[in-house]
């Protein structure tokens, strides 16, 4: 019976190799549509913070010529747009449309004596036109939290009394700015209004007529200002995110998602299904960057976000500081205006690229008819995967594993697809690259050590047993008998490279089998719009490794699964504690590099530069540098050497980094093509380079120190 069970174990082994490799296969049509949505958008769309220049012209001598001024010059730069914000009284008086005072202040202003127990706003509208524009929205949002207000006025001005201290008053949140609107777009510019979901609770007759207002300034894509969308708050009680989403699609309007932000805007996901994904991904300029950053630098930050991770909106913020060297007040906008200007600016730069200035649609998404059925043989490939990894280090528990993934993943399916999928996908791209060093691993044992057990199923097929039997017995537990050897016969050098680099390539395809797996599974639209990410990046960069080391170690005849338990017996010394603390900083700096917040040198950047510059796209370090270098050179010596095996543990690093990068999937296709395939083929020419170095300096010490080699060799 036991027996039976073995060759099924190794008929399923096969079959599950054969389910993977068909999945691989169906999921490329997927990433064809993927591709072609990809292409579907490439207009750019370059938008101004109008109250940054407002507070840059509200500190210059002459404001209103300063503001008019700098308008101009920004739209020659190719500012086609301003974002406007829902006003408030501080911003009004900024703007010069209304000046309000406290009780104290107001009778000072008119020469009489603070009245007791009062704390009101007064405010005053700085001419006929601002009262007749601006005195209706205030007087809305005072209505709207029912404070108590009356007419009055001074010196030629009408205003309000309101019954509020000006703490409070300045908080309260107003529609636009109608002056403001007119005057951008009387400019030329095209407005990105920036509503709230301060104003509550959600008034869907107010927030109609205010996109139908703003519908009439040519507007057509709304941004989110704090962390949640309108209508949010009162989703659970009114459906008011509903309501919202419907009235953005009457009045064909969509969504800008902010990109970076540490916690999404609550209700952007919700709202980007209702309005069928009618989303552009949106990148901001920080104040200080614009201040300080070289124009090439921005231009080139730009270009990377266009291009690497589907930005189709630039938010520009500018700002102004006191220069205490210069005894002068300073702002960005020149700067910024420099920047986006000439030929080597953000522009220019960009529509040599492809992406032209215009009015940025959202992508063509159209899922076919066919994908979903497609999606579930790709997700049937993922547990087959899985399947395999376990069945690598547990022997005969392929058909087991196999059928719990099956049933695992259709009842998570009924609880949450997203989750299923994503969790597969994470399996399938922790797998692939183990199985493909696992492979590699098992090749340098067949021609080296020789008398082992192949982990899964086989038996040794040299040596006996600890009961002294010859040949193999069910349920026996055999070990190498031979004395453990560190160097091996040496074969040719052309035999050991052509050997490498047969198993190098083998193995890269074998790994890159998650990636089909990968963007098949997670094919939806919200992940190109980061509105959902692929979960797990830390895992994924340590489980293939962590797992490699196992094999290496546990399974190699070296130290078997028998004497795990001595090893683990042994008291700790200070030589592990440093041992341990020595992995843990190397592990801290490889996870503090991964991921979009990681760390670089300002060497790095530079080479990242001139890759960018030269090739259009970069290589990851890791890969080229590193990684696939070391796993050539690592190949080729563990033909001689045993201690040389370690370094297929370090080239793990490579074959896991190859699929994380197509788990960024907001990075199109082509791209991460792209930068594998740099990756791979600089990095053999380098692990070549290393490998002709290490024939030369082993050549030179066998000629200028063969005592020492011999010794070496013969330990």
């Amino acid at each position: 019976m036991f027996l039976r069970w073995q060759q099924w174990n190794r008929r399923a082994r096969f079959v599950l190799w054969v389910i993977a490799l068909i999945g691989v296969a169906a999921a490329l049509p997927l990433g064809a549509v993927r591709m072609d949505m990809e292409k579907s958008s490439k207009q750019i769309e370059y938008v101004f913070d109008y109250r940054d220049i407002i507070e840059v012209a509200e500190k210059q001598p002459r404001p209103q010529i300063f503001l008019a001024e700098k308008l101009a010059m920004l739209k020659e730069a190719g500012i086609a747009t301003m974002a406007v914000y829902e006003s408030s009284l501080k911003e009004l008086q900024i703007s010069g449309r209304l000046t309000y005072y406290s009780s104290r202040d107001a009778a000072l202003l008119q020469g009489k004596f603070e009245p007791l127990g009062q704390n009101f706003t007064y405010i005053l509208f700085n001419g006929p036109e601002e009262e007749e524009k601006i005195g209706p929205i205030v007087r809305e949002a005072f209505d709207r939290s029912d404070a108590a207000y009356s007419n009055w006025s001074y010196g030629g001005r009408n205003g309000i009394v309101v019954e509020i201290p000006i703490a409070e008053a300045i908080m309260k949140t107003l529609d636009f700015d109608p002056m403001s609107l007119e005057t951008i777009h009387d400019a030329g510019f095209g407005i990105l209004p920036r509503l709230s979901d301060r104003i509550k609770p959600y008034d869907e007759a107010a927030t109609e007529a205010l996109l139908a207002k703003l519908n009439g300034y040519g507007v057509n894509r709304v941004l989110f200002d704090g962390d949640k969308v309108k209508g949010a708050s009162d989703q659970a009680t009114d459906k008011s995110l509903d309501k919202f989403g419907e009235l953005l699609k009457k009045y064909d309007m969509g969504v800008a998602a902010i990109e970076n932000l540490k916690k999404p805007q609550q209700g952007i996901n919700k709202l980007a299904y209702i309005t069928n994904y009618n989303v552009v991904r949106l990148y901001s300029l920080s104040e200080n960057d614009g201040m300080t950053m070289e124009p090439e630098a921005i231009a080139d930050r730009f270009l990377l976000a266009a291009k690497d991770r589907n930005i189709r909106m630039f938010f520009i913020n500018g700002t102004v500081v006191s220069n205490t060297d210069k005894a002068k007040i300073v702002n960005s906008l020149d700067r910024l205006s420099e920047a986006m200007s000439g030929k080597q600016g953000i522009v220019a730069k960009l529509a040599d690229a492809g992406f032209t200035p215009g009015t940025p649609k959202a992508f063509d998404y159209d899922p076919p008819s066919w994908s979903k059925p497609v999606r579930a043989v790709v997700a049937v490939a993922a547990v087959a995967l899985i399947a395999l990894l376990v069945g690598a280090f547990i022997p005969g528990v392929y058909i087991p594993v196999f059928i719990i993934g099956l049933l695992g993943s259709a009842a998570l399916y009924k609880l949450n697809s997203s989750v299923m999928e994503q969790g597969l996908a994470l399996g399938a791209a922790i797998a692939a690259p183990t199985l493909g060093l696992v492979w590699v691993m098992n090749r340098i044992y067949s021609r080296t050590v020789g008398d082992r057990r192949v982990v899964g199923g086989a038996s040794w097929s040299i040596g006996r047993s600890k009961h002294g039997q010859a040949a193999p017995q069910p349920g026996a537990v055999y070990e190498n008998t031979s004395r453990m050897k560190w160097v091996f016969p040496a074969l040719s050098t052309g035999r050991r490279f052509g050997l490498a680099l047969n198993w190098f390539i083998v193995a890269t395809l074998i790994s890159l089998m998650a990636v089909p797996v990968v963007f098949g599974l997670l094919s939806n639209i919200t992940y190109n719009l980061v509105l959902e990410q692929f979960r797990g990046v830390s895992l994924l960069h340590l489980a293939p490794i962590a797992l490699v080391a196992v094999y290496v170690l546990l399974y190699n005849g070296q130290l078997s699964i028998g004497k795990l338990k001595p090893l683990l017996s042994k008291p700790i010394t200070l030589t592990w504690i440093i041992l341990a603390g020595i992995i843990g900083v190397i592990g801290y700096y490889y996870l503090s590099r991964t991921g979009n917040s990681g760390q670089v040198t300002s060497l790095e950047l530079v080479i990242r530069h001139f890759l960018e510059s030269n090739f259009g796209v970069r290589p990851r370090f890791k890969e080229f540098l590193l990684a696939h270098p070391l796993l050539l050179l690592g190949l080729f010596l563990s033909l001689r050497y045993r201690a040389a095996w370690l370094l297929v543990i370090v080239g793990s690093i490579g074959q896991l980094s190859m699929v994380d990068t197509f788990a960024h999937l907001h990075t199109p296709l082509y791209i991460s093509t792209i930068r594998v395939l740099l990756g791979l083929g600089t990095g053999l020419i380098i692990g070549c380079i290393l490998i002709v170095a290490w024939q030369l300096v082993e050549g030179a010490l066998r000629k200028w120190a063969p005592a020492i080699v011999r010794k070496f060799t013969e330990s």
